[in-house]
């Protein structure tokens, strides 16, 4: 039986293409490429029995920023216009991801994890290629983006939801989730 276009995940070679044909940046694809690193040390240590699928979360790492180089001139918000190219595509569950990687919706911290939490806290986690702590990454956008004291409020409170995040994960991983991050570095 023909799978639905709309349960469809790219292939790590199809995210590959996709990323050329949006031209990403090799920097911005230097950061997902680490992003994926973060999003599969904590998808690998997951105890038995958690219910992530492990191809979403590798695409949606890879293209989580694929709008990203376009938006540096348009100014679009690359979340929501990378979401609708994969929408567009056919891999809703990739545009859910992308959609809700700068900021999360609807975060139900007693229910079950999800691949988006995964790859959302994963982003936090990756400071253009370098893996960073929470903090360092927070005063890094502030720094480059904090252009008003309304935006910075929002990066602030958007620390506290990343923390939350993180505390769920690690309530679902065998071993510590600084421990599994380590082990890439």
């Amino acid at each position: 039986m023909k799978k639905n276009i709309k349960d469809r995940i790219p292939t790590p070679e199809e995210c590959d293409e996709l990323m050329a044909r949006y031209s990403m940046l090799p920097n911005i694809i230097a950061h997902s490429l680490q992003v994926m690193r973060v999003s599969l040390a904590v998808t690998d240590y997951l105890k038995d029995g958690v219910a992530v699928n492990r191809d979403i979360v590798v695409a949606g790492a890879l293209l989580h920023d694929i709008t990203k180089t376009r938006s540096i001139k348009t100014k679009e918000r690359h979340d929501a216009s990378g979401g609708a190219v994969l929408r567009e595509l056919g891999f809703p569950r990739i545009a859910e991801i992308v959609e809700q990687h700068v900021i999360i919706q609807d975060l139900n911290l007693e229910g079950s994890l999800e691949e988006r939490e995964i790859v959302y806290y994963a982003d936090k986690r990756v400071m253009h290629d370098k893996i960073v702590t929470i903090r360092e990454r927070v005063q890094d956008l502030i720094r480059r983006y904090g252009i008003n004291e309304e935006i910075r409020n929002l990066i602030l409170q958007n620390e506290v939801q990343v923390l939350a995040v993180e505390n769920k994960i690690a309530g679902f991983m065998k071993i510590d989730i600084n421990h599994a991050i380590r082990k890439i570095i």
